[in-house]
């Protein structure tokens, strides 16, 4: 669990500093759509990251479930956010790693699954 909120203030770290660099040092260097895209991974990974705070310190989880939970948020934003990253700051197209983002898209949203499965069994909601 320590590891995970490691991890987690590591990615809440970065994401700031991302989006300190894309808001003053991408500025001139990208389109507005690049940097709306840029924006959109810097959003992305903080909100998931403010989740993983949640995650990893609630109480109603057990330690598989964090885990579980928090490693799928994890890969959701190194693919999702990383691959808009990767586009955006080297020369690596869209075309060649188009799989990648939506992989981390699918990610976020088996975490949330896993979450509304936790809860409703936990509250038995039917």
């Amino acid at each position: 669990m320590f590891k995970n909120l490691i991890i987690t203030c590591f990615l809440g770290l970065s994401a700031v500093v991302l989006g300190a660099f894309g808001a003053h040092a991408l500025k001139e260097s990208l389109t507005l759509t690049e940097l709306q895209s840029f924006e959109t991974a810097v959003r992305y990974q903080m909100y998931h990251t403010i989740v993983l705070l949640f995650v990893n310190t609630y109480v109603g989880f057990s330690l598989k479930q964090k885990n579980t939970i928090s490693y799928l948020f994890f890969l959701g934003i190194l693919f999702f956010s990383g691959s808009i990253y990767l586009i955006q700051l080297t020369k690596i197209t869209a075309k060649s790693i188009w799989f990648i983002t939506p992989l981390g898209g699918l990610f976020f949203i088996i975490a949330w699954i896993s979450m509304i499965i936790i809860f409703a069994k936990k509250f038995k909601i039917n």
